[in-house]
């Protein structure tokens, strides 16, 4: 299954069913999801997913909303007469909008069901493995908008799409992602998403990590092979032997350590200095041997 499924499942299975008034919230985040559609003083809501289709009926068998479940190929189609929920939705505008008491109420479990509802009626969410990605869509701007007001006051950042065919609300931070999770309710995908984010971000430190040192083992080894190159056309030319001892010694040692760090050069002299000493005479040796 993909995450998104053992999401449903979960929230599927959620042991709320015995608060009329969760189960109230819940079904209007529903009703404002996007694969709600209004026909005929009837509204419909679509759907491939068994676990969708299970948690709606049961949040309108528990709220005594009559229904009728049709499969049409792989889709589950609900149908309910809009005067069975005309008390829980606004219809006025010949579109499913949340009513305006809603946005104004103050329990925050009330709202979190509307969040879990919306999210099981039209939500998504990548597999981490590859990419932070949760998305919500909905029918019009307006329930876009309120249920961005409500996520906000619930202190979940999120971003919106709204354009003239899509509304939806997405995230891809994985800590409010992580966060939307756990106030839905779905506590178990919150743990592995946790899980898998923390293996992303060490792999992305080892890499880091690897990169960094694989660019300054790169350097040194280009620095390495200029100042060998200086050091070889010194001895072609003779003027070697004109060097100090200094300059000679640093010389010879580089030509044998040729992948070794400037510090690491610094310690292997008979009177070692650091690795500014260092650099100052592989640098004199390179101006010497670009005089000839």
């Amino acid at each position: 299954m993909s995450f998104s499924s053992d999401i449903k499942q979960e929230l599927n299975n959620l042991k709320t069913l015995s608060n009329k008034e969760l189960v109230k919230y819940e079904l209007i985040g529903y009703l404002v999801s996007k694969n709600i559609y209004i026909k005929n003083k009837k509204i419909e809501y679509t759907t491939e997913s068994d676990y969708n289709i299970n948690r709606f009926s049961k949040l309108l068998s528990n709220l005594n909303i009559n229904h009728k479940i049709d499969i049409i190929g792989k889709i589950f189609v609900v149908s309910i007469k809009t005067k069975n929920i005309e008390n829980l939705i606004d219809f006025s505008h010949n579109e499913i909008r949340l009513k305006k008491e809603i946005l104004e109420k103050k329990n925050q479990e009330d709202l979190k069901a509307i969040i879990r509802g919306a999210f099981l009626g039209s939500g998504s969410i990548n597999n981490p493995d590859n990419k932070y990605h949760l998305e919500v869509n909905f029918s019009n701007k307006e329930s876009l908008e309120d249920i961005m007001k409500i996520l906000q006051n619930l202190g979940i950042m999120v971003k919106k799409i709204n354009t003239k065919n899509k509304y939806s609300i997405y995230i891809k931070e994985g800590e409010e992602i992580s966060k939307l999770l756990a106030l839905i309710g779905a506590n178990s995908a919150v743990l592995k998403f946790e899980d898998i984010r923390i293996q992303r971000e060490m792999r992305g430190k080892v890499n880091r990590l690897v990169n960094c040192e694989t660019a300054n083992l790169n350097k040194t080894i280009n620095a390495s092979v200029e100042q060998i190159s200086a050091i070889n056309k010194l001895k072609d030319s003779g003027k070697f032997n004109d060097l100090n001892d200094n300059l000679k010694e640093i010389a010879e040692l580089r030509i044998c350590n040729p992948d070794i760090s400037l510090i690491e050069l610094g310690k292997r002299l008979k009177n070692p200095v650091g690795k500014s000493g260092v650099n100052y005479r592989l640098k004199k040796i390179i101006e010497l041997a670009d005089e000839l």
